[in-house]
Parts: C-alpha cells; structure tokens; sequence
C-alpha cells in the first residue's frame, strides 16, 4: 500500500517503481474522496492530475530530466490561479470564474514536476481564522469534526493534515498559514515579504499577502520554498535576491541567540498550558546551550488593531473591482434599477457578511474625516514596530512566540464574538505587519489532546536561518 514520508523516500519509491506517479495520483484522488465529509477541497483535478502523472512516468522512462518536485502531488488555495480552472476565493462573487493564466508559483511547481490534484477551500478572500467563512461551508478539522482547522487557508491545512496531498500551498495575511498549521498539527511556513511572487494570488491586502507552505517535514518544506521562491517580472514587489538552495543548508550546530516577548507569555489570553509548556522548551534551549533572553515589546496591544485598520484599508481598495459589471457574479435587476442598483445588489448579494464588513470598515478608516486618525496613525505604528524588529534581529538570530492562544476551538464557538475571534491572530500579524519570515512547527501536545505550534521568526529573507533552527528543533522529523 503506498504511504508518503517526505519527498526524498518518495522519490526514491518512484526509482523502483515505472508507474509510481500514477500510483501516488490514484493513492490521494482515494483518499480524497474518502474523506469528502471534511470539505477541503473545492474542485479536484482528477482527470488532469491522472493524465499529467501518466506522462510524468513516461518520461521517467524515457530518461529525460526530472524536476525537484517530480510526480509530487501538491493541492492549492482557491486564491492561486491556475489557468483553465476555476478560482473564486471561496467567494459567491466569483462563483463560476476561470482563470486564464497560471500564478507564477504555480508555474515553478509544475515547471519542476508537481501534479496539481485541486483547489482547497478557505476563509472568503481569505478573511478569517477559523475557515467558517467559506461560501462553500466550514473545512472540517481532520482530529475532531467539530473543531475548526484554523484560517483562513484551513483547507489546504486539512488536506496536509489528513494526507489528501503531499504538500499545499495557502496564503499567509496575518497568520493565515501557520495559525491553521498550528491548529492541524502540521508546518505552516510564510516567508519574507517578497520572497515568493504574489503575481496570481487574488489580492486581500496587497503589502501584507505571501503565499505559503505546509508539510510534515522541513526537507519538503525547504525544497518547495526553494522551487516557488525568486525574482519575477509580473510582481514588483518581489525581491530579486538569489534564493539559496535551502534543502542542501538545512544542517546546523550553531548555538543560536534566542528572544522572546514577556508581554507575549504573560498575555491573559493566553492558555496557561501552552504558556506552560512553552516556558519549559525554553528552559531546554539554554540547558541546550542556547541563548534564551526576554526582550519587552510594549507595542504588542497595538499590533491586532495596526494590522486590521490597515488590512481592512487595502480590501477596500482591492475588492472594489468585484462590481457585476466586469467579471464574476452580477445580481438581477428589476425594472427601473440603475448602475448604483447594480453595484449594491451585486456586492451585497455576492460578498458574505464578513468581507462586508471588512470592506465597511477598511472604507471608514480611508474616509475623509478618520483618514489621519486611523491610517496614518496606525501607518505610524507599524513603522515603528519596523524600527523594533530591526533592532531586535542586531542582538539575536530568532524570536520564540506561542502561534495561537488557544488549540482549535468549536465551529461555531466563536461565531458571535468578532473580537475574540480577531484576538486569535495576536501572535501571528506581527510578522506580516513587518514583513519577516516566520514558522509554525508542531512541537507540543496539550492536554485536551490536541496539538499546537511553537511560532518562530527571524530578520528579512533570513529564510535559511529560520528553516535551521525548526529543522533542529524538530529534529528533522
């Protein structure tokens, strides 16, 4: 029976075997279909990834060149276009909508081999962290049906997590990869701003967005980075510094320098057995030989409010394109209705209630009479945590931090309390508000059963670092 480890022994499996893409193909459109019940997928691709893995094995066969991701069966976010399929952002406004061309990731994986086996289901536009938010109804956490997998890419979490594919891809806003990854008990990596192209990922908040990785393992993690990571014309925002071969640097012996956030463990909502536990790992880094310091960061209260007005200001301006009028879904009119009819109709009807209120108030913070008390102030407040980060990374190579507050809550549990849904993400948007790397791995076990993350982050594009210190820390499981 096949089972999958890691790329490497996969690949190694695909040596002895001139079929194995086709078994590994038909192996997960299995188990895909076994496990409907935890709706992670949106579409699958089963046609397409069985002929595309077909020709993978034939032209193993014929000796040509294989690519780093060769036959490895890999699941997107349904905000990662990919041409000829539908992408809708689990979102009614798009409902129906096909892309006409690939996202650059997209492109890099299947350029180095990957099957693409469907598009996973997520939080609409991306915006939630318990995957409720869907058009297409809750994703299902894998452990226990009735908890959430996080969000908002809960999907591709789930699909990882109950080994529906090998490796996902989702998008990380605010946390939206490693706080479902934590939930799952899974890796949930996002990169630096600018890493990865974001050229084909529909847009939440433009300067917060990266896409990112899951796995079970950090060689697969650093592998796929080292495939979808680099310079690309169509995204001006992405860095053209050399991307390093990250699955060959994964080895260290370093004593690392170790900061944390008091303000972060003492947080009263913070679950006192997470705080516990994470208190005691860091006791085992220095009795490792590490160096483990407190650092204060009186900023932390205004990192959830910085991170919404801001966020919520850029969806405004980057759904106002969902109109009826050009793509996507358009409301019927009754007589009489004009193109102000249309617009609210169309928008009302097609966005859920959640993206409408984000779009309310991201356009309350850009208006008039708040533009400088809410944008600029917290424009202000994020350059100042900016300037914190930057000082911070002069003394230490990583900063330890819980990933969420919680282990997975109920579905529905948190529906009515917006606030304390929203306080879900405390440990998470620093990173995105500043544009660092940051990691969630699953180290720990609470005591209700479920598992949870130990979030780690390091300077800009200090990528190699972060994936050594999780590898270790893992011990490269």
């Amino acid at each position: 029976m096949f089972a999958f480890t890691s790329i490497k022994e996969y690949h190694s499996f695909l040596a002895s075997n001139p079929s194995g893409c086709s078994v590994a193909a038909k192996h997960y459109l299995g188990k895909i279909e076994e496990n409907k019940h935890l709706n992670a997928f949106l579409e699958v691709f089963e046609a397409e990834a069985l002929q595309r893995a077909a020709q993978l094995d034939a032209d193993k066969l014929a000796g040509k060149p294989l690519g780093k991701l060769h036959g490895v069966i890999v699941a997107l976010k349904d905000v990662i276009c990919i041409k000829g399929h539908k992408v809708g952002a689990a979102s009614k406004i798009l409902e129906g909508f096909t892309s006409i061309y690939n996202a650059t990731a997209t492109e890099k994986l299947l350029a180095e081999g990957a099957i693409i086996i469907g598009r996973n289901n997520c939080d609409e536009f991306a915006m939630g962290s318990s995957n409720e938010n869907s058009a297409y109804g809750a994703v299902k956490n894998a452990i226990d049906n009735s908890l959430v997998p996080g969000g908002s890419s809960g999907g591709s979490a789930v699909a990882v997590q109950a080994d529906l594919c090998m490796v996902s891809l989702g998008s990380d806003t605010g946390g939206s990869v490693r706080q479902p990854a934590d939930f799952c008990g899974v890796i949930g990596f996002k990169p630096s701003y600018g890493r990865i192209s974001r050229y084909g990922l529909i847009a939440y908040a433009s300067s917060f967005d990266q896409i990112g990785i899951f796995s079970k393992t950090m060689d697969d993690t650093a592998l796929v980075l080292e495939v979808i990571a680099g310079a690309d014309n169509f995204d001006s925002t992405v860095s053209v510094k050399p991307v390093p071969e990250y699955s060959k640097e994964l080895s260290t012996t370093k004593k690392y320098r170790f900061a944390y956030f008091k303000e972060a463990l003492e947080h009263e909502g913070l679950d006192k057995e997470i705080a516990a536990q994470t208190k005691a790992y860091l006791e085992t880094l220095k009795s490792q030989g590490h160096t483990v310091e407190p650092v204060d960061f009186k900023l932390l209260p205004y990192v959830v409010p910085t991170y919404y007005i801001l966020t919520t200001a850029e969806a405004s301006s980057n759904l106002s394109r969902f109109d009826g009028v050009k793509f996507g879904y358009r409301a019927e009119l009754k007589k009489g209705d004009d193109l102000t009819a249309l617009y609210k109709k169309s928008r009302s009807e097609g966005f859920g209630k959640e993206v409408q209120s984000r779009i309310l108030l991201g356009t309350f913070v850009l208006s008039s009479g708040y533009f400088d008390a809410y944008f600029t102030k917290a424009q202000q407040v994020r350059r100042l945590l900016c300037d914190t980060t930057n000082e911070i990374f002069k003394g230490y190579d990583a900063v330890i931090s819980p990933t969420v507050p919680t282990t997975a809550f109920k579905i529905g549990e948190k529906s009515d309390d917006p606030i304390a849904m929203y306080l879900a993400d405390i440990f998470t948007v620093f990173a995105n508000l500043v544009g660092i790397p940051a990691i969630s791995i699953p180290l720990f076990k609470h005591s209700n059963g479920l598992p949870f993350g130990l979030q780690l982050m390091t300077g800009h594009f200090e990528e190699t670092t972060l994936l050594q210190i999780s590898s270790m820390m893992m011990g490269k499981r």
